[in-house]
C-alpha cells in the first residue's frame, strides 16, 4: 500500500471483518446445517485478514499479488457461505446485509490494490 497508514487502516478493518464473522459463527444455531456451514464461513472469513496480513511481508511483488488475490478468493468464498445461510433459511437477510456489504466493500478495495501492484510490475517490466 501506498503508506503505512493505509495499511495499518485497512488490517484493522479486516480483523474486524473477522471478528464479525467470528461473532456470527457464534451466533448460530446448534443444528448441524448451520454448524457446517458456519465452520466454512468461519475459515473463509478469518483467512481475508490472515492472507492480507501475508501479503504486507511479501518476498517479491508477485507474492504481494498473489497474497491479495488470496485475500479475494476467501471474500468471494465467505459471501456465498452468507448467501447460503440466508438461502437455507439459517438466518435472517437483514442480519447479514451489513456483513455482505462490508464484503463488498473490502472486495473492492482489494481489488483495486491488486490492479494498482499488477499495473506497478507491468511498468517496471516495460
Amino acid at each position: 500500500m501506498e503508506t503505512n497508514q493505509k495499511y495499518l487502516d485497512l488490517r484493522k478493518r479486516v480483523k474486524g471483518y473477522a471478528l464479525r464473522i467470528i461473532n456470527l459463527y457464534a451466533s448460530l444455531p446448534k443444528a448441524t446445517i448451520a454448524q457446517v456451514i458456519g465452520k466454512q464461513l468461519l475459515r473463509s472469513g478469518t483467512s481475508v485478514g490472515a492472507q492480507f496480513c501475508e501479503g504486507r511481508r511479501a518476498k517479491s511483488p508477485a507474492d504481494f499479488v498473489s497474497k491479495n488475490e488470496g485475500s479475494l478468493g476467501e471474500l468471494e468464498e465467505t459471501l456465498y457461505w452468507l448467501e447460503l445461510l440466508v438461502e437455507a433459511n439459517i438466518t435472517k437477510e437483514k442480519l447479514l446485509l451489513p456483513l455482505m456489504k462490508e464484503t463488498d466493500e473490502l472486495t473492492a478495495i482489494i481489488t483495486s490494490i491488486v490492479k494498482r501492484a499488477k499495473s506497478k510490475k507491468s511498468k517496471k517490466n516495460s
